[in-house]
């Protein structure tokens, strides 16, 4: 198994990439603390988990206040003994997030506070807890946006998500010489509940899609294996890293059917 003997906790598991994650992590031998604040989700996640004979608990948290992400490492210290991988996942993607001229300032702040503060606070009091551990590996969600704009405007949630892998460089060559790697995790769109929601409208939906070479949206597991790559000792030497798992779209102009 490719997590065995690893605690891993997981912001943002109650669903989407989140949640596949925490399903394969434990199927790999990880011992999974599953992070939401949709605590229906993350129970769920927890009982999929352990149906299939893995070991996993819940704690609620926002990630987006210092207390809360604070209180969320040490539950996991506390239910593990020790914490190895930590993905800071959890982010969001508010249907108000448009052009820089019409996007409300309270959307920024949130989106802000969610995407990018809740990345900083997971790594603020995570890493002395993988320390402790000797080392461990952080996985940053970022996004394909983060390395070129949006084809739809999305200013709040693309400028958090540049400052997650940019802050993700400077922490992985902060700690690398204590054994901790972190790399920011960049996927495509990923076909989830919160895109479906998004993306109602066929004619936005065509939009997207057209930038993508394959034709299609991500699918949750494919990212998860990404996320597994990342957490697993098979990346021990891929540290600081802009990992894309885009399906082609920032090595490709644009694409038409």
């Amino acid at each position: 198994m490719r997590l065995a003997n690893k605690v891993a906790l997981i912001t943002g598991a109650g669903s989407g990439i989140g949640r596949e994650s925490a399903l394969l992590f434990a199927k790999e031998g990880a011992q999974v603390v599953v992070s939401d604040v949709n605590e229906t989700g993350g129970h769920e996640t927890v009982a999929l988990i352990e149906e299939a004979g893995g070991q996993a608990t819940f704690v609620r948290a926002d990630v987006s206040k210092a207390a809360d992400t604070k209180a969320m490492i040490e539950a996991a210290e506390s239910a593990y003994d020790r914490l190895n991988v930590l993905f800071n996942n959890a982010g969001i993607f508010h249907p108000d997030d448009g052009s820089v001229l019409d996007t409300e300032e309270a959307i920024w702040d949130l989106t802000m506070n969610i995407n990018l503060k809740g990345v900083f606070l997971g790594c603020k009091y995570g890493i002395p807890a993988l320390l402790r551990a000797g080392g461990g590996s952080i996985i940053n969600t970022a996004s394909f946006v983060a390395i070129l704009g949006a084809a739809t405007s999305q200013t709040a949630y693309t400028a958090s998500k540049g400052g997650v892998l940019s802050m993700t460089r400077e922490i992985a060559v902060e700690f690398a010489r204590q054994n901790i790697r972190v790399n920011a995790l960049c996927p495509g769109p990923v076909e989830t509940p919160l895109l479906e929601e998004l993306l109602a409208d066929p004619a936005r939906r065509q939009r997207r899609l057209v930038h993508i070479p394959p034709g299609r949206f991500a699918k949750a597991p494919e990212i998860a294996n990404a996320a597994l790559f990342l957490a697993s000792d098979e990346s021990s030497f891929v540290n600081g890293s802009t990992f894309l798992v885009d399906g082609g779209i920032t090595a490709a102009y644009v694409t038409a059917e």
